[in-house]
Protein backbone atom coordinates (compact mmCIF):
# COMPACT_ATOMS: atom_id res chain seq x y z
CA UNK A 1 0.00 0.00 0.00
CA UNK A 2 1.40 3.40 -0.86
CA UNK A 3 0.36 6.93 -0.06
CA UNK A 4 2.08 9.36 -2.37
CA UNK A 5 0.26 12.62 -1.70
CA UNK A 6 -0.31 14.04 1.78
CA UNK A 7 -3.47 15.93 0.94
CA UNK A 8 -7.18 15.09 1.02
CA UNK A 9 -6.96 14.50 -2.72
CA UNK A 10 -5.30 11.16 -2.00
CA UNK A 11 -8.40 9.89 -0.16
CA UNK A 12 -11.67 8.66 -1.61
CA UNK A 13 -12.76 12.24 -2.24
CA UNK A 14 -10.72 15.39 -2.67
CA UNK A 15 -13.21 17.14 -0.37
CA UNK A 16 -12.89 14.73 2.54
CA UNK A 17 -10.41 13.83 5.25
CA UNK A 18 -7.59 11.41 4.37
CA UNK A 19 -8.59 7.98 5.68
CA UNK A 20 -5.05 6.82 6.42
CA UNK A 21 -3.43 3.40 6.79
CA UNK A 22 -3.16 2.87 10.55
CA UNK A 23 -5.66 1.86 13.22
CA UNK A 24 -5.51 5.32 14.79
CA UNK A 25 -5.90 7.12 11.46
CA UNK A 26 -8.96 4.98 10.70
CA UNK A 27 -10.40 5.78 14.13
CA UNK A 28 -9.86 9.47 13.44
CA UNK A 29 -11.54 9.11 10.05
CA UNK A 30 -14.50 7.18 11.53
CA UNK A 31 -14.86 9.79 14.28
CA UNK A 32 -14.77 12.55 11.67
CA UNK A 33 -17.51 10.87 9.62
CA UNK A 34 -19.63 10.15 12.72
CA UNK A 35 -19.51 13.80 13.81
CA UNK A 36 -20.17 14.88 10.23
CA UNK A 37 -23.31 12.74 9.99
CA UNK A 38 -24.53 13.99 13.38
CA UNK A 39 -24.06 17.57 12.20
CA UNK A 40 -25.91 16.76 8.97
CA UNK A 41 -28.88 15.36 10.91
CA UNK A 42 -28.92 18.36 13.25
CA UNK A 43 -28.75 20.73 10.30
CA UNK A 44 -31.51 18.87 8.47
CA UNK A 45 -33.81 18.94 11.53
CA UNK A 46 -33.15 22.59 12.40
CA UNK A 47 -33.36 23.99 8.89
CA UNK A 48 -36.24 21.65 7.99
CA UNK A 49 -38.26 22.90 10.97
CA UNK A 50 -37.34 26.49 10.17
CA UNK A 51 -38.34 26.35 6.50
CA UNK A 52 -41.50 24.33 7.29
CA UNK A 53 -42.51 26.98 9.83
CA UNK A 54 -41.76 29.81 7.39
CA UNK A 55 -43.92 28.25 4.67
CA UNK A 56 -46.68 26.89 6.90
CA UNK A 57 -47.12 29.96 9.09
CA UNK A 58 -46.48 32.77 6.65
CA UNK A 59 -48.51 35.98 6.93
CA UNK A 60 -50.00 35.60 3.43
CA UNK A 61 -51.96 32.59 4.72
CA UNK A 62 -53.49 34.73 7.43
CA UNK A 63 -51.54 33.22 10.30
CA UNK A 64 -51.51 35.25 13.49
CA UNK A 65 -48.38 35.16 15.62
CA UNK A 66 -48.70 33.65 19.05
CA UNK A 67 -47.65 35.67 22.06
CA UNK A 68 -45.83 33.87 24.85
CA UNK A 69 -42.77 34.57 26.96
CA UNK A 70 -41.49 31.23 28.20
CA UNK A 71 -42.07 27.49 28.17
CA UNK A 72 -40.27 25.48 30.84
CA UNK A 73 -40.75 22.15 29.09
CA UNK A 74 -39.30 23.44 25.80
CA UNK A 75 -36.34 25.05 27.56
CA UNK A 76 -35.58 21.81 29.39
CA UNK A 77 -35.72 19.86 26.13
CA UNK A 78 -33.45 22.17 24.16
CA UNK A 79 -30.95 22.15 27.02
CA UNK A 80 -30.90 18.41 27.66
CA UNK A 81 -30.92 17.24 24.03
CA UNK A 82 -27.80 19.23 22.96
CA UNK A 83 -26.08 18.15 26.19
CA UNK A 84 -26.72 14.48 25.40
CA UNK A 85 -25.53 14.98 21.82
CA UNK A 86 -22.28 16.55 23.07
CA UNK A 87 -21.74 13.70 25.54
CA UNK A 88 -22.34 11.20 22.74
CA UNK A 89 -19.72 12.98 20.61
CA UNK A 90 -17.23 13.44 23.45
CA UNK A 91 -16.99 9.78 24.45
CA UNK A 92 -15.54 8.42 21.15
CA UNK A 93 -13.51 11.62 20.67
CA UNK A 94 -11.87 11.25 24.10
CA UNK A 95 -11.19 7.57 23.50
CA UNK A 96 -9.48 8.38 20.19
CA UNK A 97 -7.40 11.19 21.69
CA UNK A 98 -6.22 8.92 24.52
CA UNK A 99 -5.20 6.27 21.97
CA UNK A 100 -3.31 8.87 19.92
CA UNK A 101 -1.31 9.98 22.97
CA UNK A 102 -0.49 6.51 24.35
CA UNK A 103 3.20 6.06 23.49
CA UNK A 104 3.81 3.27 26.03
CA UNK A 105 5.25 -0.14 25.15
CA UNK A 106 6.86 1.01 21.91
CA UNK A 107 9.11 -1.33 19.93
CA UNK A 108 11.18 1.32 18.12
CA UNK A 109 11.96 4.92 19.11
CA UNK A 110 13.06 7.59 16.64
CA UNK A 111 14.18 11.10 17.55
CA UNK A 112 12.91 13.54 14.90
CA UNK A 113 14.61 16.94 14.88
CA UNK A 114 13.51 19.73 12.55
CA UNK A 115 15.76 22.50 11.29
CA UNK A 116 15.52 24.97 8.42
CA UNK A 117 14.78 23.12 6.15
CA UNK A 118 15.47 19.49 6.79
CA UNK A 119 14.68 16.64 9.19
CA UNK A 120 17.17 14.68 11.25
CA UNK A 121 16.35 11.11 12.27
CA UNK A 122 18.12 9.23 15.05
CA UNK A 123 17.23 5.63 15.96
CA UNK A 124 17.49 4.82 19.65
CA UNK A 125 19.33 1.60 20.57
CA UNK A 126 21.45 1.86 17.40
CA UNK A 127 24.15 4.06 15.91
CA UNK A 128 22.05 5.13 12.92
CA UNK A 129 21.26 8.79 12.38
CA UNK A 130 21.06 10.97 9.30
CA UNK A 131 19.54 14.08 7.73
CA UNK A 132 16.68 13.94 5.24
CA UNK A 133 16.66 16.72 2.63
CA UNK A 134 14.40 17.72 -0.23
CA UNK A 135 15.38 15.80 -3.38
CA UNK A 136 13.30 17.72 -5.94
CA UNK A 137 15.61 19.20 -8.56
CA UNK A 138 16.19 22.94 -8.46
CA UNK A 139 15.33 23.31 -12.15
CA UNK A 140 11.85 21.91 -11.42
CA UNK A 141 11.42 24.47 -8.66
CA UNK A 142 12.54 27.20 -11.05
CA UNK A 143 10.03 25.99 -13.69
CA UNK A 144 12.82 25.08 -16.12
CA UNK A 145 11.88 21.39 -16.12
CA UNK A 146 8.57 19.57 -15.99
CA UNK A 147 7.59 18.81 -12.41
CA UNK A 148 7.74 15.18 -11.29
CA UNK A 149 4.97 13.06 -9.79
CA UNK A 150 6.10 13.74 -6.23
CA UNK A 151 7.15 17.36 -6.71
CA UNK A 152 8.38 18.82 -3.38
CA UNK A 153 7.44 15.55 -1.67
CA UNK A 154 10.64 13.56 -2.28
CA UNK A 155 13.78 13.31 -0.14
CA UNK A 156 17.28 11.95 -0.48
CA UNK A 157 17.02 9.71 2.61
CA UNK A 158 13.55 8.66 3.80
CA UNK A 159 12.73 7.57 7.33
CA UNK A 160 12.43 3.76 7.47
CA UNK A 161 10.23 2.00 10.03
CA UNK A 162 9.08 -1.61 10.54
CA UNK A 163 5.54 -2.76 9.86
CA UNK A 164 3.46 -4.34 12.62
CA UNK A 165 5.48 -2.68 15.39
CA UNK A 166 4.75 0.34 17.55
CA UNK A 167 7.08 3.17 16.57
CA UNK A 168 7.42 6.09 18.98
CA UNK A 169 8.54 9.48 17.68
CA UNK A 170 10.21 12.09 19.89
CA UNK A 171 9.85 15.37 18.01
CA UNK A 172 11.86 18.55 18.62
CA UNK A 173 13.60 21.36 16.75
CA UNK A 174 17.03 22.96 16.50
CA UNK A 175 15.83 26.44 15.58
CA UNK A 176 12.23 27.57 14.95
CA UNK A 177 8.87 25.80 15.30
CA UNK A 178 8.29 23.09 12.69
CA UNK A 179 5.52 20.50 12.43
CA UNK A 180 6.04 16.85 11.46
CA UNK A 181 2.96 15.87 9.46
CA UNK A 182 2.15 12.48 7.91
CA UNK A 183 -1.59 12.40 7.09
CA UNK A 184 -1.66 8.65 6.38
CA UNK A 185 -0.63 8.07 10.03
CA UNK A 186 -2.91 10.79 11.49
CA UNK A 187 0.24 12.41 12.88
CA UNK A 188 0.79 16.14 13.06
CA UNK A 189 3.04 17.19 15.93
CA UNK A 190 4.82 20.48 16.45
CA UNK A 191 8.60 20.42 16.72
CA UNK A 192 9.40 23.08 19.31
CA UNK A 193 12.96 24.15 20.16
CA UNK A 194 13.80 23.16 23.71
CA UNK A 195 10.82 20.81 24.06
CA UNK A 196 10.05 17.23 23.07
CA UNK A 197 6.62 16.13 21.86
CA UNK A 198 5.72 12.46 21.61
CA UNK A 199 3.55 10.54 19.19
CA UNK A 200 3.44 7.05 17.69
CA UNK A 201 2.24 4.89 14.86
CA UNK A 202 1.85 1.25 13.87
CA UNK A 203 1.75 0.61 10.12
CA UNK A 204 0.45 -2.76 9.02
CA UNK A 205 1.18 -2.57 5.29
CA UNK A 206 4.58 -1.92 3.66
CA UNK A 207 4.64 1.18 1.51
CA UNK A 208 5.79 4.75 1.01
CA UNK A 209 3.97 7.49 2.89
CA UNK A 210 4.51 11.18 2.32
CA UNK A 211 3.97 14.36 4.31
CA UNK A 212 5.68 17.66 4.97
CA UNK A 213 6.31 20.39 7.51
CA UNK A 214 2.92 21.94 8.29
CA UNK A 215 4.25 25.02 10.08
CA UNK A 216 5.23 28.41 8.62
CA UNK A 217 8.86 27.88 9.61
CA UNK A 218 10.50 30.37 7.26
CA UNK A 219 11.00 31.40 3.66
CA UNK A 220 11.27 27.85 2.28
CA UNK A 221 8.91 26.04 4.65
CA UNK A 222 7.26 24.38 1.63
CA UNK A 223 10.56 22.65 0.77
CA UNK A 224 10.66 20.46 3.89
CA UNK A 225 8.98 17.16 2.98
CA UNK A 226 8.62 13.98 5.04
CA UNK A 227 8.91 10.55 3.42
CA UNK A 228 8.44 7.36 5.45
CA UNK A 229 9.07 3.87 4.10
CA UNK A 230 7.46 1.00 6.02
CA UNK A 231 9.30 -2.32 5.61
CA UNK A 232 8.65 -5.82 6.89
CA UNK A 233 10.44 -6.34 10.25
CA UNK A 234 13.09 -8.67 8.82
CA UNK A 235 13.78 -6.29 5.96
CA UNK A 236 13.90 -3.37 8.38
CA UNK A 237 16.43 -5.12 10.64
CA UNK A 238 18.58 -5.88 7.61
CA UNK A 239 18.39 -2.25 6.48
CA UNK A 240 19.28 -1.01 9.98
CA UNK A 241 22.31 -3.30 10.17
CA UNK A 242 23.47 -2.09 6.73
CA UNK A 243 23.11 1.54 7.81
CA UNK A 244 25.13 0.91 10.97
CA UNK A 245 27.87 -0.71 8.92
CA UNK A 246 27.87 2.11 6.36
CA UNK A 247 28.11 4.77 9.06
CA UNK A 248 30.99 2.97 10.76
CA UNK A 249 32.80 2.74 7.43
CA UNK A 250 32.11 6.42 6.74
CA UNK A 251 33.71 7.38 10.06
CA UNK A 252 36.75 5.26 9.20
CA UNK A 253 37.03 6.88 5.76
CA UNK A 254 36.75 10.30 7.37
CA UNK A 255 39.71 9.52 9.59
CA UNK A 256 41.69 8.36 6.56
CA UNK A 257 40.88 11.58 4.70
CA UNK A 258 42.50 13.61 7.45
CA UNK A 259 45.88 12.45 6.21
CA UNK A 260 44.99 12.86 2.52
CA UNK A 261 44.54 15.83 0.22
CA UNK A 262 41.78 16.01 -2.37
CA UNK A 263 42.40 17.66 -5.72
CA UNK A 264 40.64 20.87 -6.67
CA UNK A 265 38.38 19.03 -9.11
CA UNK A 266 37.37 16.51 -6.43
CA UNK A 267 36.69 19.29 -3.93
CA UNK A 268 34.68 21.32 -6.44
CA UNK A 269 32.58 18.36 -7.59
CA UNK A 270 31.74 17.30 -4.02
CA UNK A 271 31.34 20.90 -2.90
CA UNK A 272 28.82 21.70 -5.63
CA UNK A 273 26.72 18.69 -4.64
CA UNK A 274 26.77 19.67 -0.97
CA UNK A 275 26.06 23.33 -1.76
CA UNK A 276 23.03 22.58 -3.93
CA UNK A 277 21.63 20.21 -1.33
CA UNK A 278 22.23 22.35 1.76
CA UNK A 279 22.95 25.98 0.89
CA UNK A 280 21.23 26.89 -2.39
CA UNK A 281 17.80 27.26 -0.77
CA UNK A 282 19.05 30.40 1.01
CA UNK A 283 22.04 31.65 -0.97
CA UNK A 284 20.62 30.58 -4.36
CA UNK A 285 22.31 28.31 -6.88
CA UNK A 286 24.22 31.29 -8.32
CA UNK A 287 25.53 32.34 -4.89
CA UNK A 288 23.88 35.76 -5.04
CA UNK A 289 21.52 35.17 -2.11
CA UNK A 290 18.31 37.10 -1.54
CA UNK A 291 18.89 40.84 -0.95
CA UNK A 292 17.88 41.85 2.55
CA UNK A 293 17.22 38.25 3.58
CA UNK A 294 20.19 35.97 2.79
CA UNK A 295 23.65 37.40 2.03
CA UNK A 296 25.44 36.92 -1.26
CA UNK A 297 28.51 34.69 -1.42
CA UNK A 298 29.72 36.15 -4.71
CA UNK A 299 32.66 38.50 -4.35
CA UNK A 300 32.06 39.25 -0.66
CA UNK A 301 34.93 40.20 1.65
CA UNK A 302 34.66 37.10 3.83
CA UNK A 303 34.66 34.68 0.90
CA UNK A 304 37.45 36.45 -0.93
CA UNK A 305 39.75 37.25 2.01
CA UNK A 306 38.82 35.62 5.34
CA UNK A 307 39.38 31.85 5.26
CA UNK A 308 39.10 31.35 9.03
CA UNK A 309 35.93 33.44 9.22
CA UNK A 310 34.46 31.45 6.33
CA UNK A 311 35.25 28.14 8.02
CA UNK A 312 33.86 29.41 11.33
CA UNK A 313 30.48 30.48 9.99
CA UNK A 314 29.95 27.22 8.06
CA UNK A 315 31.06 25.05 10.98
CA UNK A 316 29.43 26.98 13.84
CA UNK A 317 26.69 28.98 12.12
CA UNK A 318 25.70 32.49 13.17
CA UNK A 319 23.52 33.09 16.19
CA UNK A 320 20.32 35.03 15.62
CA UNK A 321 20.18 34.25 11.91
CA UNK A 322 19.01 31.40 9.70
CA UNK A 323 22.65 30.34 9.20
CA UNK A 324 22.89 26.92 10.82
CA UNK A 325 25.91 25.18 12.25
CA UNK A 326 26.87 22.42 9.83
CA UNK A 327 29.49 20.77 12.07
CA UNK A 328 27.07 17.99 13.01
CA UNK A 329 25.37 17.83 9.62
CA UNK A 330 28.33 17.36 7.29
CA UNK A 331 31.54 15.38 7.49
CA UNK A 332 34.86 17.23 7.63
CA UNK A 333 35.57 16.39 4.00
CA UNK A 334 32.14 17.69 3.00
CA UNK A 335 32.69 20.88 4.99
CA UNK A 336 36.07 21.36 3.33
CA UNK A 337 34.58 20.74 -0.12
CA UNK A 338 31.66 23.15 0.20
CA UNK A 339 33.89 25.93 1.55
CA UNK A 340 36.34 25.34 -1.30
CA UNK A 341 33.45 25.45 -3.77
CA UNK A 342 32.12 28.73 -2.39
CA UNK A 343 35.59 30.30 -2.59
CA UNK A 344 36.11 29.26 -6.20
CA UNK A 345 32.65 29.32 -7.83
CA UNK A 346 30.72 32.14 -9.55
CA UNK A 347 33.92 33.97 -10.48
CA UNK A 348 35.34 34.13 -6.96
CA UNK A 349 38.42 32.14 -8.10
CA UNK A 350 40.46 32.64 -4.93
CA UNK A 351 42.42 29.45 -5.60
CA UNK A 352 42.04 28.45 -1.94
CA UNK A 353 41.77 24.72 -1.32
CA UNK A 354 40.40 23.67 2.06
CA UNK A 355 41.15 20.13 3.17
CA UNK A 356 39.51 17.92 5.81
CA UNK A 357 42.65 18.33 7.96
CA UNK A 358 42.07 22.10 7.99
CA UNK A 359 38.54 21.62 9.30
CA UNK A 360 39.74 19.13 11.91
CA UNK A 361 42.45 21.56 13.08
CA UNK A 362 39.91 24.40 13.33
CA UNK A 363 37.41 22.30 15.29
CA UNK A 364 40.09 21.13 17.75
CA UNK A 365 41.59 24.54 18.46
Amino acid sequence: MSASIPFAASAQSQFNLTQGVTEVSNRVYDLHMTIFYICCVIGLVVFGAMFWSIVRHRKSKGRKPSTFHENIQVEIVWTIVPFLILIGMAIPATSTLIAMEDVSESDVTVLVTGSQWKWHYKYFDSDVEYFSLLATRQDQINNKLEKGENYLLEVDRPLVIPTGQKVRFLITSDDVIHSWWVPAFAIKKDANPGFINETWTRVDEPGIYRGQCAELCGKDHGFMPVVVIAKEPAEFEKWLAEQEQQQREAKQREQELLSMEMSKDELMDLGEKIYLGNCAACHQANGQGVPGVFPSLKGTDMVMNDIQGHIDIVVNGKSGTAMQAFANQLSMSELAAVITYERNAWGNDTGDLIQAADINEFMNE
